[in-house]
């Protein structure tokens, strides 16, 4: 006998979940030359997880330039595909905006002497 296999929506709250592990996962994220994580420096532009588990994320570098580019862009990939739920992650390396200091959390002022 033959089933269909019937599409599983991903409920409001299952969504939530997953961002909010994804997030977690991000804040162990460093720059090996700043001692706040990618997310509290506000690298994270957009957190997109769809229904059926592909993950749509933007982020970017404090430079253009940043020597350390490929490490960060590899541990934030490993990462977030670990993350439960996350079928695919579409990473988009993005510098529009370009990142500045306002984009930072106040934890992460305060922890660079910025407050």
């Amino acid at each position: 006998m033959l089933y269909k296999k019937e599409k599983i929506k991903m409920t409001q709250e299952e969504k939530a979940r997953i961002e909010n592990n994804i997030v977690e996962v991000l804040k162990t994220v460093y720059d090996p030359e700043i001692p706040v994580n990618i997310y509290d420096l506000g690298m994270i532009y957009k957190i997109d997880v769809q229904e059926d588990g592909t993950l749509d994320m933007d982020m970017t570098f404090t430079s253009p330039s940043c020597p350390a580019a490929d490490y960060i862009f590899e541990d934030v990939r490993t990462k977030v595909e670990g993350v439960r739920g996350v079928k695919v992650a579409n990473i988009n390396l993005v510098f529009e905006p370009i990142w500045d200091q306002s984009m930072m959390s106040e934890e992460a002022r305060v922890e660079l002497g910025f407050e």
